[in-house]
């Protein structure tokens, strides 16, 4: 495992394989430290990947040592999860361009990462109304009471607002910033990133020390999306981050909450443009529990007791190494001796019987799990 996040780290240093590409070369391979070694031709397979970025990926990693890099990299980012790592959030990995790197700082909760506290996205304007600060407390506030967690950016104005009445209503929040995890912006919120240090958990794709950039917000919206079973837009004007957000949100297959507001409130247009399209009216705090409600949970029942069918010794062998808890590719190539490709032809053929399920980053767990 520790190889393996050498591999994810070394591939993220290749300018021009952005977690999109990386995530396509780990699913192609079914390893990043098996694709690290693999002939420049092979990537040209992949789709998205032409031969120019294959030369590229050839130059460029003759002159990384992953092991090297790695043991460089801990002295000043000791916390990062990749997505092999089994504490990596189960809900960002089923997005098309999950982190390589996700650093962390704060506390961490299991339950969480492993999608079975649902998380909840609110995020709006840096500039709300008095309408916008009392609803966002409101809701906030109810969501805690209700078991949400709270998941938001940050930023001045609403994400603040939904960070600070979070941990008021002793709820646990996750802010996931545009920065390192040890940079505080705006600086304002240096005791809110403080007390998210102590109470609750603040992520990012950067590493320490990275500054803001403007071009970093909008990636950033992509992860706060990928973390949430909803989003819920308080007051947002026509151009803002929010609605990058929900449109993130809305590609993920994920539910959007708008929050209604006047035509003579120009950080509410956003909002009411999203409600033209399709996103879910919040009519109040019943009405919005309702409708989080009758989204599907996960990981709440039971697993049944699995059944051993009669196979065949070959895909008997990978069958008993994959129970309820997933399995990654890599662990079962390990733990049976076999090659890649004999292990991927039994797994397709469990598939095709109905006995295992793929998820993402080529993990595998038996059906009704």
């Amino acid at each position: 495992m520790e190889q393996e996040r050498a591999y994810w780290l070394a591939w993220s240093q290749i300018s021009g394989i952005g977690a999109i590409s990386l995530k396509k070369i780990y699913q192609h391979f079914g390893s990043l430290q098996q694709a690290w070694h693999a002939e420049a031709i092979a990537f040209a397979e992949i789709e998205g990947l032409g031969g120019k970025v294959a030369m590229a990926i050839q130059q460029k990693r003759n002159k990384i040592d992953p092991e090297a890099l790695l043991s460089r990299y801990l002295e000043q980012n000791p916390l990062f999860w990749t997505p092999t790592d089994p504490e990596y959030p189960r809900l960002l990995l089923e997005i098309p361009g999950p982190p390589p790197l996700l650093y962390y700082s704060g506390r961490v909760e299991s339950k969480e990462n492993s999608g079975i506290t649902p998380m909840i996205g609110i995020v709006g304007t840096r500039n709300p109304t008095e309408y916008g600060k009392r609803w966002t407390k409101k809701i906030t506030q109810a969501l805690v009471q209700h078991g949400f967690g709270i998941v938001s950016g940050m930023a001045a104005g609403i994400d603040t607002i939904a960070h600070h009445s979070c941990l008021s209503a002793q709820g646990r929040t996750i802010a996931v910033l545009g920065t390192g995890v040890d940079t505080v912006y705006p600086h304002s919120n240096r005791t809110l990133h403080q007390r998210l240090q102590n109470e609750g958990l603040i992520i990012s794709e950067y590493p320490s020390q990275t500054p803001p950039d403007r071009g970093h917000f909008p990636a950033r919206n992509r992860i706060i999306a990928g973390l949430c079973r909803g989003v819920i837009i308080i007051e947002a004007p026509k151009r803002s981050g929010a609605l990058i957000t929900a449109r993130f949100a809305n590609e993920f297959g994920r539910d959007v909450y708008v929050l209604p507001g006047s035509l003579d409130n120009t950080q509410s247009l956003g909002c009411l443009t999203l409600l033209n399209s399709g996103a879910h009216i919040i009519l109040g705090i019943e009405e919005l529990l309702e409708m989080l409600g009758t989204m599907p949970c996960l990981d709440l029942v039971a697993p049944q007791a699995k059944v051993a069918p009669q196979l065949e010794p070959n895909l008997e062998s990978i069958y008993r190494l994959i129970d309820e808890k997933s399995i990654s590719l890599d662990t079962i190539v390990e733990q049976t001796g076999k090659n890649t490709g004999e292990v991927l032809a039994a797994l397709s053929q469990l598939e095709l019987m109905d006995l295992i399920v793929q998820l993402p980053g080529m993990r595998y767990q038996i059906s009704g799990s």
